[in-house]
């Protein structure tokens, strides 16, 4: 059954409690996720996406016993992704000529993957859809996060249906914000955006501007994914517009990978150095081969400047710093500083190799970096401290954005 969430309006998603990675392994999911579709019923019904594949027959036979599935008029797509969609192929058999309203791109996402001509109908930003006494408005969001994405707003009731704008990965029974845990809300949804809007940041403040300037009532927010904001949905919104501008606290991240330890002695050290430039400032010790690299992610995110260390093997560095750089340059951050460093018995490449990557990247290099020769001994360490004390000094007249 449904679950009505208010007047006519029926939640009739999955939680999906035990996916532990999304989109493959791209995006890891330590809470869980769900699955929202959303049921208006008003002179005409309108369902609001589906779920995702496996979870196909129990969101047919959900959706079944809310309303007869002849009775649905129209289906709104907001974006194609198959978490979104992938019930569609099956509900269609079912209802085979039910219009579907999506944008232009999402007919392409749609036709792409399922290889259907359904009932398509092309909506732009401003368009409508006469449900009776109420009225869907549309708003297309393209790159927030794909380029098919939009939302729509129900008059009258005044709800958004965002999509993935303002959502989480995150599996709870309770539905609403102000019932679940707000610091595990808080992580998720700040781990959410990093992840997987940074790119977009611009996009998000001149998007959310322009809804901004159509002053709509909002009672409610109701992305795809995770809780819906009913307790002071502006909060959401307030929160996307602050990490929308390059957004960072006090904060300062130590990215390393070790073999025979001398690299992570080097990061223990430099910890050290920081704590004496600022004790206020949060450092972050992250060894790359032993931590999730959505957590990491969000870690950067969070931070002014990073350090990132690596020995030199075969004159190049460990595959986990090579492999988190991908994530990295294609989050495209700004307005971050950074160094490296590295130890080495050899030929020494690493903090190059680091700096390079790190330039690519977008971050903008306090220093060329630190190298040490085999395993650091006392006065190697004293000179690690020193290095990261003068890195954070560097950093206190930075303002934080």
């Amino acid at each position: 059954m449904g679950f009505n969430i208010k007047n006519n309006i029926y939640l009739v998603g999955n939680v999906d409690w035990e996916i532990e990675s999304y989109q493959g392994y791209k995006y890891s999911t330590h809470k869980g996720t769900s699955y929202n579709a959303y049921l208006i019923k008003e002179q005409k019904n309108v369902l609001i996406d589906t779920v995702d594949t496996p979870f196909t027959e129990v969101f047919i036979r959900n959706l079944k016993n809310e309303i007869d599935l002849k009775n649905i008029d129209y289906i709104v797509i907001n974006h194609g992704e198959p978490d979104h969609t992938g019930a569609l192929p099956t509900l269609m058999k079912l209802i085979p000529d039910t219009p579907i309203y999506c944008t232009k791109n999402a007919i392409k996402s749609l036709r792409g993957q399922y290889h259907q001509d359904w009932n398509f109908n092309i909506v732009k930003t401003g368009d409508k859809l006469d449900l009776g006494d109420k009225e869907l408005v549309f708003v297309e969001m393209p790159l927030l996060h794909w380029p098919d994405s939009m939302l729509c707003y129900l008059t009258k009731d005044n709800m958004i249906f965002s999509n993935d704008a303002f959502g989480q990965h995150y599996a709870t029974s309770a539905i609403y914000n102000d019932l679940v845990d707000q610091c595990e809300l808080q992580i998720e949804s700040l781990k959410y955006y990093a992840n997987i809007l940074t790119p977009y940041n611009l996009k998000v403040i001149k998007k959310i501007e322009e809804i901004l300037s159509l002053n709509l009532a909002i009672d409610m927010i109701c992305p795809s994914h995770g809780v819906i904001w009913r307790d002071n949905p502006a909060q959401i919104i307030e929160l996307y517009l602050k990490w929308a501008q390059d957004y960072q606290e006090n904060q300062i991240t130590i990215l390393y990978d070790t073999m025979w330890e001398s690299t992570s002695i080097m990061a223990e050290a430099m910890a050290e150095g920081i704590r004496k430039s600022d004790e206020t400032t949060i450092i972050k010790l992250v060894h790359l081969s032993k931590q999730d690299k959505n957590d990491v992610i969000t870690e950067i995110f969070k931070s002014k400047a990073i350090l990132v260390g690596s020995p030199t093997v075969n004159k190049g560095v460990l595959s986990s710093i090579s492999a988190i750089f991908e994530i990295i340059k294609s989050l495209e951050f700004k307005n971050k500083k950074a160094a490296s460093f590295g130890s080495y018995g050899w030929s020494g490449e690493s903090t190059k190799i680091i700096n390079t990557k790190l330039l690519e990247s977008g971050f903008s290099l306090v220093n060329d970096g630190l190298q040490m020769m085999w395993k650091p001994d006392e006065d190697a360490i004293k000179e690690c401290t020193l290095f990261a004390k003068e890195f954070s000094d560097s950093l206190k007249d930075e303002p934080l954005t």
